[in-house]
């Protein structure tokens, strides 16, 4: 096949919708968007049932903006968020961004270890906290003191030395709030938010985001919703965490496309039916242990869901089944899904339309190109034919934080996932490259987790993969050799990793004992292997 053959094999999915991206930073957009509807209920905290509307959350945001300002706070600075979801965290994000600062969001569920490397990657100069972390986060900052000052966004309990209530922060600003201007910022190449996305080396790595990236996300939703007829404003529900690029970048679109946000703190299945009642939800982004809930559990009956139109689930794949239930059982017009990866800023790959082929993620989107590669020679494959995802174009992170770039010269992602796509460029998911391991949406890195296993004393060798379950993904599953026939149970050596893992890290599908791990001779894992004996339901020694 000639160059100008495999030219032809790279999809491209129409030109960025530019004249939606005029703002010159991603604040300005934000700012833009909340002064049209002032009046509007923007978010709503179904657990006090506190609503905020736009014009409060433009004021409280900027209030936040200036306050940073005020400690000191530069466009070069980073700024971290380790809470649950509220609607300060929101306010947070916004005012990070107002003021030019980076946001980087962590997970609160993070033990010591994991916090550690989060804040000594990123070295955030302040990071607001939620009580129910902060002396967790307090005492991991006074051994590296990046922070010079923690905001507390509730002030339940004990707080930490050299610590600011955010009722404070806020309080204390008086800003004329229609005359405020965002820093300005080099859209293109300024980071706004760095999410942290786990890789195969085992550490979680940190995604930077610029402003361009976001806005160019939010412009493609304002493009879609011309299509459709839409209430005058759409009500979501935000349940995924906010340190999710799903719930992250999803919050700051919806905000910007004049829906009203209903953010629950975590998944309370009661809450979370009660929700959807209450305030007529319209749509939700999901993961695909929530739509097996949504399809099987039976309180489900108890509640009217009929307001939901739409339904977008990513993170993990959907299988058809379920996907055909929740729409048999909701009458849901739309249930949509896509694939993207926090490295491209959301969803690159996303049906649309009432009907869609089993299995099928979408076309590409507007602005990016995508080829398949065949993962040894780097050959582009035409239709139909497996091979590696690779993506380029305005969606595509500015790179790793102190890290060597994973884009190449010629602006292409390699994505680790093998896929194809059909006559209709209708892409299909179909295997992993990487190892990474998908538990409710969550990444885990089975790297991480053997190093964790070789460090018991009675751990010889051990390899950590994934068994497909359909509640929640995958199960993280270890293989272990002990060391010279060791007296250990299963029970130790899940206890033993789960003291020093984070929930959605830990063995949730046990462990099981074998002679030797299965290697190449340059020792790589041999997974599949391992793989093939949970498939074959054999628990026996290798």
């Amino acid at each position: 096949m000639t160059a100008a053959e495999e030219a032809n094999f790279v999809l491209y999915g129409g030109p960025d919708p530019m004249e939606l991206l005029q703002d010159e930073s991603l604040g300005e957009m934000i700012i833009r968007d909340l002064k049209l509807r002032p009046a509007n209920i923007g978010l709503i905290d179904p657990h006090t049932k506190k609503e905020m509307s736009y014009e409060e959350i433009l004021e409280k945001s900027v209030n936040v903006a200036t306050g940073l300002l005020k400690l000191g706070v530069k466009k070069s600075d980073t700024v971290a968020i380790v809470s649950e979801n509220c609607l300060q965290y929101c306010l947070a994000m916004f005012g990070t961004i107002f003021s030019g600062a980076t946001l980087a969001q962590f997970n609160p569920a993070y033990l010591k270890d994991e916090l550690e490397h989060a804040i000594n990657m990123t070295k955030p100069k302040i990071i607001f906290v939620s009580s129910d972390v902060a002396n967790k986060v307090s005492a991991v900052n006074r051994k590296n003191q990046y922070a010079k000052q923690l905001i507390i966004f509730d002030e339940n309990g004990i707080v930490p030395d050299r610590s600011l209530s955010f009722t404070t922060l806020i309080s204390q600003q008086t800003v004329d709030v229609q005359n405020f201007h965002p820093e300005p910022v080099d859209k293109q190449n300024h980071v706004a938010l760095i999410l942290l996305s786990s890789g195969t080396t085992g550490l979680p790595k940190g995604v930077q985001l610029t402003h361009a990236n976001i806005m160019t996300t939010i412009a493609h939703s304002k493009e879609q919703a011309k299509l459709f007829e839409l209430p005058e404003q759409l009500v979501a529900l935000a349940v995924t965490p906010l340190f999710h690029v799903l719930a992250s970048v999803g919050l700051i679109n919806m905000v910007t496309n004049n829906c009203l946000c209903v953010l629950l703190s975590k998944f309370d299945a009661r809450l979370f039916l009660e929700s959807i009642q209450r305030y007529k939800v319209n749509l939700m982004s999901v993961v695909p242990p929530l739509m097996v809930f949504l399809a099987k559990h039976p309180m489900v009956d108890s509640y009217d869901l009929s307001s939901l139109i739409n339904l977008f689930c990513g993170a993990a794949p959907l299988s058809k089944e379920i996907e055909d239930q929740v729409r048999e059982r909701l009458g849901i017009a739309f249930v949509r899904q896509g694939y993207g990866m926090t490295e491209t800023t959301y969803v690159m790959l996303m049906q649309s339309g009432f009907e869609n082929k089993p299995g099928c993620v979408g076309k590409i989107r507007m602005g990016q190109w995508v080829k398949v590669i065949d993962p040894d020679s780097g050959k582009i494959l035409g239709p139909n034919q497996r091979g590696e995802l690779c993506f380029k174009g305005s969606l595509i992170m500015k790179g790793y934080v102190g890290k060597e770039s994973a884009i190449d010269a010629d602006g292409w992602l390699q994505t680790g996932d093998i896929g194809y796509y059909d006559e209709d460029e209708d892409f299909f998911i179909v295997d992993r490259i990487k190892e990474l391991i998908k538990y409710k949406g969550f990444q885990v890195a089975p790297a991480e987790l053997e190093a964790i296993l070789l460090d018991h004393p009675k751990v010889k060798d051990a390899a950590v993969i994934g068994v497909p379950d359909e509640r929640v993904g995958e199960l993280t599953t270890a293989f272990v050799v002990k060391e010279h026939d060791e007296s250990v149970n299963e029970g130790e050596i899940v206890r033993f990793v789960a003291e020093r893992v984070s929930p959605q890290k830990q063995l949730h599908g046990g462990v099981r004992f074998i002679s030797q791990v299965p290697r190449t001779a340059s020792g790589k894992i041999l997974r599949r292997k391992l793989r093939d004996m949970v498939a074959d339901g054999n628990r026996a020694k290798l």
